[in-house]
């Protein structure tokens, strides 16, 4: 991503209303009709959209379907234990973005943030305003807020360590959130959380960008086949969203199912991807 977070933020709010215009509509709509009901020029929202997912609205609108899971399921479905069994973990290059984690000891997590420092700030991101936190070892949540609202948003993430100490300090994790919403740089993770959901979302850190899998493979992948309501909730308790990517995990069915900070977020977020995967040349391969 090229753009500045600011203009990111910007087209995503465009993005978000043509998703409602598209998802009321009977029919796919032209450019014309599209760019009128977002009171552009054409040539603006081309350009825009265009900017935004590197393909033409036309082309974009084939990735926001109702079958768009089901399609995604059908072409780009990340079996997770063939991820693992050619590098893709923790350590290594995840999802166009160089990610570090380390998790907190069960100890620590049940002190539930007694003794942690937590810097926040909010950022202009590729998906409207993001609540970002962080430790001393790296990021450790990031809300995006454009649907629940500012207020719940920080009310959600303070909540998971209710006894740590938070200081507003966004130029302390400037440095961090570009590399996470630009792909330029190292970004390191500090995971926060329950010994189950941190297997969940280490899980999740394997499928790459542009792919999903579903509930079921995810509760396989962490040795508990039959415990897919539980992998669920812990999808959904994910503090750190986009780089710990939840949002590709679905529904056996192809339904999207939930996301923490909105279904139209989740969206955008699989729209953004797929697309972004199409238009992009694969990368060789070294040996």
């Amino acid at each position: 991503m090229n753009a500045q977070p600011q203009e990111q933020s910007y087209h995503y709010h465009v993005m978000r209303r043509a998703l409602d215009e598209i998802d009321s509509a009977e029919t796919p709509l032209t450019l014309e009709d599209l760019s009128a009901r977002m009171g552009m020029s054409p040539a603006h929202f081309q350009r825009s959209f265009s900017q935004w997912v590197g393909v033409s609205p036309k082309r974009y609108q084939q990735y926001l379907q109702l079958d768009q899971a089901k399609r995604m399921l059908g072409d780009h479905m990340t079996t997770l234990q063939t991820a693992h069994s050619v590098g893709l973990s923790g350590s290594g290059r995840l999802h166009d973005l160089f990610v570090k984690w380390e998790a907190m000891s069960p100890g620590d997590y049940a002190r539930r943030g007694d003794g942690l420092d937590i810097a926040f700030g909010w950022f202009d991101s590729p998906f409207g305003p993001a609540l970002v936190m962080g430790t001393e070892k790296g990021l450790c949540g990031i809300a995006f807020a454009a649907e629940t609202g500012a207020d719940a948003a920080m009310e959600d993430l303070r909540a998971r360590w209710p006894k740590a100490h938070y200081t507003e300090n966004p130029a302390a994790l400037r440095p961090l959130v570009d590399a996470a919403f630009t792909g330029n740089g190292e970004t390191r993770l500090h995971m926060i959380g329950a010994p189950f959901q941190i297997k969940v979302w280490e899980a999740l850190l394997q499928i790459p960008s542009g792919q999903v899998t579903t509930y079921s493979e995810i509760a396989q992948a962490v040795g508990h086949p039959r415990a897919v309501r539980a992998v669920g909730t812990a999808v959904g308790r994910n503090p750190v969203s986009w780089l710990i990517p939840c949002h590709r995990a679905l529904r056996k069915s192809g339904a999207l199912g939930g996301y923490h900070w909105g279904l139209p977020v989740k969206r955008a977020l699989l729209a953004w991807e797929s697309a972004r995967r199409e238009a992009t040349p694969p990368r060789p391969q070294r040996g």
